[in-house]
C-alpha cells in the first residue's frame, strides 16, 4: 500500500498563493487516482481536486476551478496542489488521498482508500 505525507501548508493573506506537496512511498502515485480533500472547522470534508490514475486528466470542485491546479511528478513520486488567489473560505486542513479506482478519483471523500495526515492552510482577510 501507499503512504502519503503532505507539506506546504501555512498562513497566507487573501490573494496569495501556496503549493502543497504530497510525497508518496511504498507505491507509485501513477498507480492511483490521486485527490485533494479539505476539511474546515465544523464542516464536512470537501472534495477539491483529483488527477486520474495513469494519465493526466483532472477534475476540480467549482469553488476552486480556475484558481487551483493539481499535478503529478512521477519522477519525484509526488502530487502537488498549486493554490492561487486564495480566499479566507479556503482555510482548512488539506488532505492528500489515493484511490484504487480507475480513471479520475471520486468527488466523494469517503471513496478514497489511503490518506495523508493533512496540512493546515490558513488564509487571512
Amino acid at each position: 500500500q501507499v503512504q502519503l505525507v503532505e507539506s506546504g501548508g501555512g498562513l497566507v493573506q487573501a490573494g496569495g498563493s501556496l503549493r502543497l506537496a504530497c510525497a508518496a512511498s511504498g507505491r507509485t502515485v501513477s498507480s492511483y487516482a490521486m485527490g485533494w480533500i479539505r476539511q474546515a472547522p465544523g464542516k464536512d470534508s470537501e472534495f477539491v481536486a483529483t488527477i486520474a490514475r495513469g494519465y493526466s486528466s483532472t477534475l476540480y470542485a467549482d469553488s476552486v476551478k480556475g484558481r487551483f491546479t493539481i499535478s503529478r511528478d512521477n519522477a519525484k513520486n509526488t502530487v502537488y496542489l498549486q493554490m492561487n488567489s486564495l480566499k479566507p473560505e479556503d482555510t482548512a486542513v488539506y488532505y492528500c488521498a489515493a484511490s484504487q479506482q480507475p480513471g479520475l478519483g471520486s468527488t466523494y471523500p469517503h471513496r478514497y482508500d489511503y490518506w495523508g495526515q493533512g496540512t493546515q492552510v490558513t488564509v487571512s482577510s
